[in-house]
């Protein structure tokens, strides 16, 4: 078989054996018959095909990109939950989220005329809302532009 592509990880293997039939004598035929003919070998192959692919470097990009991206998304959206909850801002816990995330927000702090709403003590931080936007949308471009240098199959 001969590959398109001088990396192409397709391996294929051909197997051939050549075995003798089989002959055993009917159970109840005398002993004294003699066996029948000898008959050809029987040529059995078998042929395997195994493919292995590596993750390319512009596939290892695209995932570490979703990866850290995603990380980014998650400690905004406890956030968000967390000041809808009306969480106790006093907690170690809550306070390394709120702390953390404001990170990712701070660059969208001000787009809007009103960061947040409130009620009661819950609070929906609009500007977390488009921070989570801002960030979901600079992710598909890195992803657009990493799957640019990707190579497709032919």
């Amino acid at each position: 078989m001969t590959n398109s592509e001088p990396d192409d990880p397709t391996v294929v293997t051909t197997q051939t054996t050549e075995s003798e039939p089989a002959w055993t004598p009917p159970p109840d035929a005398p002993s004294t018959q003699s066996p029948p003919p000898v008959a050809p070998p029987i040529v059995t192959q078998r042929t395997t095909v195994s493919t292995s692919r590596s993750t390319s470097g512009p596939e290892m990009g695209r995932r570490v990109v979703v990866l850290l991206f995603g990380l980014i998304q998650i400690v905004i959206g406890l956030r968000v939950v967390l000041l809808l909850l009306d969480a106790r801002e006093g907690n170690a816990l809550v306070s390394f989220i709120l702390d953390l995330s404001q990170l990712f927000v701070g660059p969208f702090d001000g787009v809007l005329h009103t960061n947040a709403l409130q009620s009661g003590g819950s609070i929906l931080d609009l500007a977390a809302i488009v921070a989570l936007v801002g960030w979901t949308i600079l992710e598909l471009i890195i992803i657009w532009a990493v799957g640019i240098f990707r190579r497709e199959p032919a």
